[in-house]
């Protein structure tokens, strides 16, 4: 199990890593898009701020899971983007549907694994 984990972490990791890379420094250009995913990129891109809030939260997700530091948090963090990549390739462009069951998956396994990290979380306080 644990080389698995290991393995897991380290794809999902570079999967992030090089996807936040190649968008925050624009190194490769995009493919167009056309129908509703090009007006739920363009909706993205219009804001101004949001496509790079995804992808620094990405990076820093992504150098998380490389280095082994802070993986149940990093896991929690990156939570919210991998269901709407998710939902983005189910909803909207189902080509990409494997990526979204991987990154589900794995975030998945990643977060069980860390099971326990995530138990003083579910304890109540009172004051």
């Amino acid at each position: 199990m644990k080389i698995a984990y290991i393995i897991v972490r380290v794809l999902l990791g570079a999967l992030f890593l090089f996807s936040s890379v190649v968008i925050l420094f624009n190194l490769v250009q995009q493919p167009e898009t056309t129908g509703d995913l090009k007006v739920f990129n363009d909706g993205i891109k219009a804001s101004g701020y949001l496509m790079t809030l995804i992808k620094v939260t990405e990076l820093i997700c992504a150098i998380a899971f490389l280095s082994g530091r802070f993986v149940p948090l990093a896991s929690i963090v990156i939570a919210p983007i991998v269901v709407n990549i998710f939902f983005v390739h189910i909803m909207i462009a189902p080509e990409g549907i494997p990526v979204g069951i991987f990154v589900v998956v794995a975030n998945a396994f990643i977060a069980y694994v860390n099971r326990n990290a995530y138990k003083p979380l579910f304890v109540p306080v009172y004051k």
